[in-house]
């Protein structure tokens, strides 16, 4: 019997940043997002001769070792295998284990944690593990972010593992607020939001370190941009609540007006010229979907504005995409 794991990618519409310590440890931290139809996937398929195989697809890599041997971090498929090595412990069983991706890493689509996601979910279904879904979701941002040491919030584990829309509170304790909107609400929001994919990718650690160090160096404009975003992060919920879309796409350009703030490594020269472009051309808001640098930009726009911010962004270079929202959070089943 093949165990099969599908975790959502996210995007995030303001907060980001508040979910890193040590600024959620000592002022509270809020986000608010919503899982989108893009996905991380993984299949495990058990087997009785003590090998176990693991294929990244999206790498092209595959490598396999005995359960009963030491498994070595050597820098080829180390998310991977640690989080092999935390839930399996010293009984360990044989399985092949695929992994793929719906996008590429340093997106700011989450989907890194997303990954472990899917590998938690796989490995506790694997192993008949009793984990809650608060549970899962803390194992994940451990084994990304303590045992690899990847710098990074809390934010992209609990989306991922929870799915929806949801208001997310960090302090002692992680609080995940699902959100009941209207279902002609989150259609028109649908309709009205795009994604751009700026051409780079980046590796979100080093704006994260960088923002942290200012945090906690007391940086007063790094610490205002991070108290707005909580802020933004409220009203929006708000206005997505009540409906009000054309204040919500307002207050995600607010949000990235904010976000910049945090550190100069968020923004450059091409997200700053695609972002011109946009709103130019009718977009009324928008903002990095992650930690900042690169990846995707996400634009809210008037429908009949819509096909001219595309068509701009695409001469610009840029790749511009529509999704869907995904009300379901990781998901697991037996094929």
């Amino acid at each position: 019997m093949v165990i099969r794991a599908k975790a959502p990618l996210r995007v995030s519409f303001a907060g980001g940043g508040t979910d890193v310590a040590p600024f959620y440890l000592e002022e509270g931290g809020a986000v608010l997002s919503s899982t989108i139809n893009r996905y991380v996937y993984g299949s495990l398929r058990p087997r009785s001769d003590g090998v176990i195989r693991i294929e990244s697809v999206d790498l092209g890599i595959s490598l396999e070792f005995r359960t009963d041997e030491e498994i070595s971090l050597d820098g080829s498929l180390d998310l991977v295998k640690t989080a092999v090595i935390r839930l399996s412990g010293a009984e360990r069983k044989g399985f092949d284990l695929v992994v793929r991706s719906g996008a590429p890493p340093g997106s700011g689509l989450g989907s890194s944690s997303a990954l472990v996601v899917a590998l938690v979910a796989l490995l506790q279904e694997h192993l008949q593990l009793p984990l809650t879904e608060y549970e899962a979701a803390q194992l994940a941002y451990e084994i990304e972010r303590e045992d690899m040491g990847i710098h990074g919030g809390l934010q992209d584990h609990y989306a991922s593992t929870f799915g929806g829309f949801n208001f997310i509170e960090f302090g002692p304790r992680v609080v995940v607020n699902p959100l009941r909107i209207r279902p002609a609400v989150v259609h028109e929001l649908e309709l009205s939001l795009m994604l751009c994919f700026t051409g780079i990718t980046r590796e979100s650690a080093g704006v994260i370190i960088d923002q942290t160090s200012r945090v906690t160096k007391g940086d007063a404009d790094t610490l205002e941009g991070m108290r707005a975003q909580k802020r933004l992060a409220e009203e929006m919920k708000v206005a997505l609540l009540r409906g009000e879309l054309r204040d919500f796409g307002s207050l995600l350009g607010q949000a990235w007006s904010e976000k910049k703030r945090m550190s100069p490594m968020i923004s450059n020269a091409r997200i700053d010229e695609a972002y011109e472009l946009a709103v130019a051309a009718g977009a009324i808001g928008g903002k990095v979907t992650g930690a900042g640098g690169g990846g995707y930009i996400l634009f809210f726009c008037d429908f009949n504005d819509k096909h001219r911010v595309a068509d701009a962004l695409t001469h610009f270079g840029a790749t511009v995409s529509e999704f869907s929202f995904e009300r379901e959070g990781v998901t697991t089943w037996r094929a």
